[in-house]
């Protein structure tokens, strides 16, 4: 399936939702792209076609990234590295903290999961004000991996989140809104 008719194809699924989770937002829901295997498949290899040969893991960001990479890697039959919520892992990490609206958080890897120099593909679901896929970057780097770009299926160009990633990681969305 060619990226046009992926793009069609998952939009198609996409449920759309307004005024969540605040007035005003028009949210656009994955899960039923997730439910649908056509799409769920076609959409896993998109997030990986631009980057073929350029990665040897892909890193899932939580919670919805891991369903992303997950079906990715198995597409590109590579493997996947979980990108946590700060206290889920039960090993040694490294921790890199970010700003939110109100706030921060924290991401964590296990520590030396992957071997020096590994080349990590980020997938996320949505790029929005691009805090979180900066931060995994940041952390995917300061483990010793080398990021090899970032894969979304949603960007919301509006709120300029590649202005907030590192300069010149390359980045790719299947949808922008």
């Amino acid at each position: 399936m060619n990226e046009s008719e992926t793009r069609a194809l998952v939009e198609s699924r996409l449920a759309l939702i307004p005024d969540f989770p605040e007035p005003g937002v028009l949210f656009r829901d994955l899960t039923p792209v997730f439910a649908d295997g056509a799409a769920f498949h076609a959409l896993a290899e998109a997030l990986t076609a631009p980057f073929a040969g350029r990665f040897d893991v892909l890193a899932g960001v939580e919670a919805r990234g891991f369903l992303l990479a997950a079906a990715a890697s198995v597409a590109a039959g590579v493997g996947v590295l979980p990108i946590r919520k700060a206290g889920k892992l039960p090993r040694a990490v490294l921790r890199e903290e970010y700003s939110l609206e109100y706030g921060t958080a924290a991401l964590e890897v296990h520590e030396g999961e992957l071997p020096p120099g590994t080349r990590v593909l980020i997938v996320d679901d949505v790029l929005a004000t691009g805090g979180t896929v900066a931060a995994a970057a940041r952390l995917v780097e300061r483990a010793g991996w080398h990021v090899a770009g970032v894969s979304v299926a949603i960007e919301l160009a509006e709120l300029h989140g590649r202005d907030a990633l590192p300069a010149g990681l390359e980045a790719y969305s299947l949808l922008s809104y």
